[in-house]
């Protein structure tokens, strides 16, 4: 992997990981395009997962910062309610995490069609919210449960986490910017998990490390940082002004292309 590769490879993931059209699809389809055999490198994927994950943390620092206060006062206030409905909704995706997992990396090998299909699925769930009536709801304990179960799906190659999440909170009535504020925390524990998991694989095999360069790190990291900082404040507006629909469009699009390419 070169450096541009991974500026490249490194936006593709800070964008998409907010944005609600699949970074791991488009990492796979971006890595098939550009042809980078190395884009699976276990140490890449490390760094820009991490790189999300801070730009997730600097953009709701307000909010997780008030959520600790809260848990610390240990009363069942507002804030340890929303922390327990984190709880609940993190189940079904660390369940379904730890049963299929060999199952789950196996669908990560290369497999475009598959990949924009489940993008196309992602198109159609956005799809749906131009129809879903806006509502003043809140995010319930069971409906906690009901997006935990549609971020399950995101597991799959080529659906998008935050997409899935904020289609689900919206057609089951809950208002925008709540749906936003819960989708982006939500995925926060799993994006953390899943990282913390690569990394004590990468402690049990540091070899996969071997030919990459130090600044290709850098340059991933980077680049996932900024981009998942522009993307999660773009996407927390896009949510509260009803414009998912335009990225249906746009995941119909890409997964046209993507047959149309693979195909030929």
């Amino acid at each position: 992997m070169n450096y541009l590769e991974a500026l490249i490879l490194g936006i593709i993931q800070g964008l998409t990981e907010f944005l609600p059209v699949s970074s791991s699809g488009h990492l796979e389809i971006g890595s098939y395009l550009l042809g980078v055999k190395g884009s699976n490198n276990l140490l890449f994927a490390i760094i820009v997962h991490g790189a999300t994950a801070l730009s997730t943390i600097v953009v709701f620092r307000k909010d997780i910062l008030e959520l600790i206060l809260g848990l610390l006062k240990f009363k069942w206030n507002e804030e340890t309610q929303f922390v327990t409905k984190i709880a609940l909704s993190m189940i079904p995706v660390g369940v379904v995490g730890v049963l299929f997992e060999d199952k789950i990396e196996a669908m990560f090998n290369g497999n475009i069609i598959f990949v924009a299909s489940m993008l196309a699925i992602t198109g159609f769930l956005l799809l749906l919210t131009y129809y879903a009536k806006p509502k003043d709801g809140k995010v319930s304990f069971g409906k906690a449960i009901i997006i935990g179960l549609a971020q399950t799906i995101a597991i799959l190659p080529g659906i998008s986490r935050s997409g899935s999440t904020i289609s689900t909170a919206l057609m089951l009535g809950v208002e925008r910017s709540k749906a936003a504020r819960f989708s982006f925390l939500m995925v926060l524990p799993p994006i953390l998990g899943a990282t913390l998991l690569k990394v004590l694989d990468f402690v049990k095999a540091p070899e996969s490390a071997a030919g990459i360069d130090t600044f290709v790190l850098i340059i991933g990291f980077a680049a996932a940082f900024v981009s998942g900082l522009l993307a999660c404040t773009w996407m927390i507006n896009i949510v509260k002004k009803g414009k998912l629909i335009y990225f249906a469009y746009y995941c119909f699009i890409v997964a046209g292309i993507v047959f149309i390419n693979a195909l030929l």
